[in-house]
């Protein structure tokens, strides 16, 4: 028996919707330039964090001191900021950020352990020696996803996902950020702990509070938070707070404990081969290759989120490839320069899009021109199962397992290696352990690969199946050309789409 008509009154479900509202510019909108230019400075802070954790984890277990770590930071984010300006003009045209990614970090790890370098006593030239180990590794790695997105091969992945696959891709490559979030917290909680409850002050309960100043607050929560919370900490510094602290708490806490200041120049300006010639090992080049794989799968899910929080319709799968090939051409960039690390998209900024409901391109753009400066001197994917049946047991049966196979399996990999010191694949080819573990390691992968796999061979056939994982909903933005808005939002400038035609 059919279900009766709701009443007027009834609350009628959300209905689904191409793009995201409550977007105050999207896209193709940019702000005024006075608000554009702090919008995209505080795109420039949030990237500025990982772009510093990663040298300074990696530099001194390479050889280098202070200088050297200065000098891979301003690297890297030279770096950054060219492959930000590329993916935006002709790459996806998304507001992405492309930025350094813990995803090359465990291939770096084996680079630096290989035996090879045990032998050499002079700190400065053993760093040299291991990063130019890293170049040849990385500029080998980037012809996977030049090829693969430039040939069009990615495209055809793409094709077959759907709102249903596409959920647990996305929320995961967020989700791989949490179990880092806390605990870097928690080395500076009374620093930390602040930041987190003024941030969430700012953007979410003064607005409401004050509705004159709301919008200024909700956008500028970051800048606002940084700089109060810098300045209580460097209250604390000044005034001895850890003057007789441990040096590790001093390290995390001072704010004058970094060495960067003073162990970068006035003035550098990062060229090609700084570091020497690259040097290239067959198995550290398919480890690297593994982790470029990897971040190719990430930086998808990361696509997709940013698409949506631009308000932008889904990208085109085309686009999509064109965006990877970019990308490739951006890891290569680091391998030539040495930045010691792979790129990927940068899933903060784009969580940072959604923060501030500014989806504008120009913005980024200007992050990245902040970058280029400053260098010389986890739950959009929830959002995609409102295409989806969530009354089918197929689509609880694949969101639920998917993202338990995500979750769990890296944990697994990840415990196992800090408890045995290595990795569950423990053969004697070490290119092949790293390759398998770096792999699934990931959160993102695992998980998106399950739910693609199941989504494209659970009762595929079935018309009904179909409907319930949203892919009909989808079906207008397999090609570029069946939409008209694709023209608007991921055209290339110049009139360059009659050299790059986009499919």
């Amino acid at each position: 028996m059919a279900a009766p008509a709701p009443k007027q009154e009834e609350l009628q479900p959300h209905a689904v919707k191409d793009q995201l509202p409550a977007i105050s510019y999207c896209l193709t909108s940019p702000p005024p330039w006075p608000e554009a230019i702090l919008l995209g400075f505080q795109h420039y802070l949030v990237m500025l964090g990982t772009t510093v954790i990663i040298p300074t984890a990696l530099v001194p277990q390479m050889g280098g001191g202070n200088e050297e770590k200065a000098r891979v930071i301003q690297t890297l984010l030279f770096v950054a900021g060219i492959n930000t300006l590329i993916q935006s003009f002709l790459g996806t045209r998304l507001p992405a950020v492309i930025g350094g990614s813990y995803t090359f970090v465990a291939p770096t790890i084996s680079i630096i352990l290989a035996g090879r370098y045990n032998g050499i006593a002079d700190p400065h030239e053993k760093f040299v020696r291991i990063m130019r180990g890293t170049q040849g590794a990385l500029i080998v790695a980037s012809t996977l996803q030049i090829i693969m997105g430039f040939s069009g091969l990615w495209r055809i992945v793409v094709r077959l996902l759907s709102p249903l696959s596409a959920a647990p891709l996305v929320a995961l490559v967020g989700f791989g950020l949490y179990e880092l979030g806390f605990p870097s917290v928690a080395k500076c909680v009374e620093i930390g702990l602040p930041q987190i409850i003024l941030l969430v002050a700012l953007s979410q309960y003064i607005p409401k509070l004050v509705p004159l100043l709301g919008t200024a607050f909700e956008r500028f929560a970051i800048i606002m938070s940084v700089a109060l919370v810098w300045l209580y900490a460097f209250f604390l510094t000044v005034g001895g707070a850890y003057k007789n602290a441990a040096p590790k708490t001093q390290f995390h806490c001072r704010t004058d404990r970094s060495g960067l200041v003073g162990g970068a120049p006035w003035i550098s300006v990062p060229y090609p081969f700084q570091w020497g010639a690259p040097t290239f090992d067959a198995g550290e080049a398919f480890a690297m290759m593994a982790a470029s794989f990897v971040a190719l799968v990430e930086s998808t899910g990361a696509f997709i989120a940013v698409s949506r929080y631009a308000s932008a319709t889904p990208c085109p799968p085309s686009v999509m490839s064109r965006g990877i090939g970019w990308q490739g051409v951006g890891i290569l960039l680091g391998g030539l320069f040495g930045t010691a690390n792979g790129s990927s998209v940068s899933v903060e900024n784009a969580g940072l899009l959604g923060l501030t409901r500014v989806g504008s391109r120009r913005v980024v753009q200007i992050s990245a021109g902040f970058m280029i400066f400053f260098s010389i001197l986890g739950m959009a994917g929830v959002g995609f199962l409102q295409f989806c049946n969530l009354n089918s047991f197929r689509t609880k049966f694949i969101v639920g397992f998917s993202v338990f196979m995500g979750l769990s399996v890296p944990q697994y990999f990840n415990e196992y290696t800090s408890v045995a010191g290595y990795g569950p694949v423990h053969t004697h080819a070490r290119w092949f352990n790293d390759m398998i573990n770096v792999v699934f390691s990931s959160k993102a992968f695992v998980g998106g690969a399950v739910a693609y796999l199941l989504d494209n061979t659970l009762q595929r056939h079935d018309s009904t199946a179909r409907k319930d994982r949203g892919h009909h909903f989808w079906d207008r933005f397999r090609s570029f050309r069946t939409d008209p808005r694709s023209e608007e939002f991921y055209s290339l400038p110049f009139n360059l789409n009659k050299f790059f035609p986009s499919f």
